[in-house]
């Protein structure tokens, strides 16, 4: 955004996964910046974006979680279409697909045909999750130790900021690191792709495994929206049908050393571009 214009960046559309509101574990401030730095026609909330299960275990809601919610409502009350496809964290509401609530639209699965004229199978991707359609007691199991190393992140990373580091994520280390997960992130894309195939799709665009991607798997475009416990990633289609994955963090990066050397600058002074 332009240095003085705070007014949000309007993308067609915007694609968020994953949120789950209701754990510690949310990065609710980081999101609800990014929920007023950009507005959409329409939005596509891809699952898991309240956590029944912690929810469950232990009631964790606090002002800023109610704000992320007041926020999507007000885009509503503004006129942004807002699809909700449940994910396995949220299934309960998967016993109200096709009806509509606050003006939120639920639904299981959706096609989005971009301005292009390309076709995306939008789902959150646990139907096609072998864990949890079999085993469903090692994807209760699996969450609880991605839960602790999250906390074990939280500890790691207070002394990595005091020796002036940057954020190091645990988990997404053991994911790209041990040899049955990255074969599970594989798997789970490829059979995803094919679903879309299946369908008339050019492409998909899921949630689920918290690994966000942009790639091609044959002539189909995968596309992952990420999270918002570590990455903070959403996707989003601009007006002219590009699509792209965004990391948050990063454009907050860029935006900071953007502004540094007008800041730097004496009153009145300003850079010339």
């Amino acid at each position: 955004m332009a240095e003085d214009d705070d007014r949000p960046i309007r993308v067609r559309t915007l694609f968020l996964s994953d949120l789950h509101l209701g754990t510690r574990g949310c990065q609710a401030g980081m999101l609800l910046g990014f929920l007023r730095d950009y507005d959409a026609d329409t939005i596509y909330l891809v699952g898991d974006i309240v956590d029944g299960w912690q929810l469950k275990s232990g009631w964790y809601w606090p002002q800023a979680h109610n704000d992320v919610v007041q926020k999507l409502l007000r885009k509503v009350r503004k006129g942004t279409h807002i699809v909700y496809l449940p994910g396995n964290h949220d299934e309960f509401l998967r016993d109200f697909v096709g009806t509509t609530f606050g003006g939120i639209e639920l639904a299981d699965t959706a096609i989005h045909e971009a301005a292009d004229g390309r076709r995306y199978l939008v789902i959150h991707g646990d139907q096609f999750d072998m864990v949890m359609r079999h085993q469903r007691w090692l994807a209760h199991l699996g969450d609880g130790a991605y839960t602790l190393a999250l906390w074990l992140n939280t500890i790691l990373n207070r002394f990595r900021r005091r020796l002036g580091l940057s954020y190091w994520s645990l988990s997404a280390w053991a994911k790209l690191k041990v040899k049955n997960a990255v074969s599970f992130i594989g798997k789970f894309e490829e059979i995803l792709a094919e679903e879309a195939k299946r369908r008339g799709a050019q492409g998909v665009i899921c949630g689920h495994i918290h690994h966000a991607a942009d790639r091609s798997i044959g002539d189909l475009r995968y596309l992952n929206t990420g999270d918002w416990v570590e990455s903070c990633t959403g996707i989003v289609e601009h007006y002219d049908g590009r699509i792209e994955v965004l990391h948050y963090p990063s454009l907050l990066r860029a935006k900071e050393a953007q502004a540094a050397p007008q800041q730097a600058l004496p009153p009145g002074r300003r850079a010339v571009a």
